[in-house]
């Protein structure tokens, strides 16, 4: 063993002695230290990008990052795709010791049951035609802490049920997994089959080759995805591979970094995943017979005295009856205990609808066009009547002033500016005539995709002038109007009140990007 000590070096000065000194743990530990001083110092320092406005207050500054989270949250994917709207999900959840840590605060046990209770109600709400089962991992076997049901009340009081247990003992992956794979064993071929895993443990205690089970999971066409709260595995990795054989493996992995990005992880799962190639066409025979889907919309009824609903043997007095053998649930929507057939609400299917067409982003507004003169005019929201801000005056004045101090400097400047221009970013209007006679198709061909990149770019920051425009009507909106557009109602208020037909405007499709997209009947 090589001894920690210093080498002894009699009559020898102290530079002398540092040249004979035995390389030990110690003074690695002290040439690791400066390391250390560097990664400290690469934290990032929020509180310097505060900045204070002409006022002495930091009042913009906290309006600015309010819209950039309210932003981020709109800038999603609006490109018409097939979606799988009625979904069949497995949530698993860990519930061994390794989810007492808190490096989640307050616990990382705690903080999963909130957010799974969240997201169930956020899954319902974007689809209302789904079904969720919970499954728990505790102690080696699984438990099924609730049964497949579209009923989210249900999921939330037994998610609740589970603050009273504590987590114990060891998980068993392979459990949940045999588990989750029986209960999406019956779930029909037109819906799709997906497993969330929310794995907090670094090691999982099987009976058997999981091998095996992942190989069944794959015959049975169900796709997986799990958020690791310690770091990654790599049986999770091996699953997320084999599952989701046509996508990249970060999308269907991940590891949380906080309670925020914990959140927004899990979130994520509440859209409908795209329908693959593989998934579309699983079975060629039951293309015909999967095509369409029979369902049923129910009455709503009142009983004058309480009667069994055939759902869950309970005397109630409302309910609904099943238009095909007159049976009645409780709540919708469910699957008709006697007949099997599937009842919903035309609401609900609507809710569905969106997903296929998904309202597109809109575009921020610079003072230049707020200010131009064919919207000089809209002073306010067009959806709640808000007043926008107004142009500060010191954006007009400066330009003027540092063009006349600077001279020769600033006109040369202004050459070198002015030659870059016309071929990135200048609309079509402002090129020459004789340009614009020569190369028509080019020039039109790089202004669009100019126009493209900078809407773009712009998307990707907070409007300056507080107004966001929708391409198809021409409206501007207050940015808590862009939200509740774009998670709530999914439709353009200005587009709906426009005076002529929708379906006209369009040539026979409803007005927005639902022309860009026809349903196979």
């Amino acid at each position: 063993m090589v001894s920690s000590d210093e080498e002894y070096a009699p009559g020898a000065s102290d530079d002398e002695a540092d040249a004979h000194r035995v390389t030990g743990r110690g003074d690695k530990s002290r040439q690791r230290g400066p390391a250390k001083d560097n990664a400290f110092n690469e934290v990032k320092r929020t509180w310097e990008d505060v900045e204070e406005g002409e006022d002495g207050t930091i009042t913009g500054t906290i309006d600015s990052l309010l819209q950039q989270g309210k932003r981020k949250r709109t800038l999603k994917d609006t490109t018409p795709l097939q979606r799988g709207i009625i979904r069949h999900l497995i949530l698993i959840i860990d519930l061994s010791a390794a989810m007492t840590e808190k490096d989640l605060r307050p616990t990382r046990y705690l903080l999963t049951i909130r957010y799974c209770q969240d997201f169930v109600t956020e899954f319902f709400e974007q689809n209302p035609i789904s079904q969720i089962g919970i499954i728990g991992m505790r102690d080696g076997p699984a438990i099924r802490v609730s049964d497949m049901s579209g009923n989210p009340s249900d999921h939330i009081s037994n998610l609740q049920a589970l603050r009273k247990e504590d987590p114990k003992g060891q998980p068993s992956l392979q459990n949940a997994l045999d588990m989750a794979r029986a209960a999406l064993f019956h779930a029909p071929s037109h819906g799709t089959r997906e497993i969330l895993l929310l794995f907090g443990s670094l090691l999982s205690s099987d009976p058997g080759d999981i091998h095996t089970t992942i190989t069944s999971l794959v015959n049975s066409h169900i796709n997986t995805t799990v958020i690791g709260l310690s770091a990654q595995v790599a049986i999770c990795l091996t699953l997320v591979k084999r599952t989701n054989p046509q996508s990249n493996p970060q999308k269907h992995y991940n590891v949380a970094l906080d309670e925020v990005n914990y959140r927004e992880l899990i979130m994520r799962l509440a859209t409908p995943p795209e329908a693959h190639t593989q998934q579309a066409t699983q079975s060629v025979d039951d293309s015909n017979s999967s095509s369409l889907l029979m369902m049923g919309f129910p009455s709503r009824i009142t009983d004058p005295k309480p009667s069994l609903c055939a759902c869950h043997s309970r005397p109630t007095t409302g309910g609904y009856l099943c238009p095909r053998c007159s049976s009645k649930v409780c709540s919708l929507p469910t699957t008709c205990p006697a007949c099997n057939l599937t009842l919903i609400l035309s609401t609900h299917l609507a809710r569905s609808y969106h997903h296929l067409f998904p309202l597109q982003n809109w575009n921020t507004v610079p003072w230049s066009r707020a200010s131009s003169p064919p919207h000089r005019h809209k002073t306010s929201c067009f959806s709640c009547q808000n007043a926008f801000p107004t142009e500060p005056t010191t954006s007009s004045s400066e330009p003027a002033t540092k063009s006349t101090t600077n001279g020769t400097s600033k006109q040369n400047s202004g050459k070198a500016i002015e030659s870059h221009v016309p071929s990135r970013v200048a609309p079509s209007h402002a090129l020459n005539a004789e340009s614009a006679s020569t190369e028509p198709s080019n020039v039109a061909f790089r202004d669009d995709n100019s126009t493209r990149e900078k809407r773009k770019q712009e998307d990707q920051t907070v409007s300056e002038s507080g107004r966001y425009e929708c391409e198809t009507c021409e409206q501007f909106f207050c940015v808590d109007c862009d939200v509740f557009c774009h998670e709530i109602v999914h439709n353009c208020p200005g587009c709906l009140s426009r005076e002529e037909n929708p379906m006209e405007a369009n040539d026979g499709a409803p007005t927005g990007q639902l022309d860009r997209m026809m349903i196979d009947a």
